[in-house]
């Protein structure tokens, strides 16, 4: 199943296993969906908008950060590092889309808006410029997160294909100022 390709370019394998958290801790994680949903959705992002990003800006250019996060990565996301205190990492799984159609033990999805997510960017090319390329080629995003010129964006693929654009606020608050160059 790892090696399951998910559009021309990217594996399963390659998608759930790009964080640097899974690498840390790979020995404790299942990082593949549970959902045929989740795969379905996975499939979907990538024939929609990593496809077509690869294919411009080549294979070797395009960086994925963050995937899938399955249950277990979830967990690990959340704790702690033992040596230096801090968080593993962020995740918002209710908004985010990483977690695509898992479903918690009480059976609701762990993100209702459903779709798939994931965190990339492209080598020697600034995210905004990025963007700018993402929005004239009228790729059918569902939300894009847009978190400064030198790290990667948020992409999502769902049923909603909203077309959002966000930045954030010092105090990491989600807002639409400063995305006016995007929503002409």
């Amino acid at each position: 199943m790892k090696d399951l390709k998910l559009g021309k370019y990217l594996t399963l394998e390659t998608f759930c296993t790009c964080t640097l958290t899974y690498h840390k801790y790979a020995d404790q994680i299942n990082p593949y969906p549970e959902s045929e949903k989740s795969l379905v959705a996975i499939q979907a992002l990538n024939q929609w908008i990593l496809d077509p990003i690869i294919d411009c800006f080549g294979l070797e250019r395009f960086k994925l950060t963050y995937g899938f996060c399955s249950k277990d990565l979830k967990r690990f996301l959340e704790k702690k590092d033992p040596i230096t205190g801090l968080k593993n990492g962020r995740v918002a799984p209710n908004i985010d889309q990483h977690m695509a159609h898992e479903v918690k033990k009480n059976g609701q999805y762990y993100c209702n808006r459903l779709g798939a997510g994931c965190d990339c960017q492209i080598k020697d090319l600034d995210s905004d410029e990025f963007i700018d390329w993402i929005v004239a080629q009228k790729l059918p995003f569902d939300s894009l997160y847009f978190y400064g010129k030198s790290r990667p964006i948020h992409l999502s693929y769902g049923p909603q294909k909203k077309g959002d654009i966000w930045t954030f606020n010092p105090a990491g608050l989600p807002t639409k100022k400063g995305t006016e160059r995007w929503l002409k």
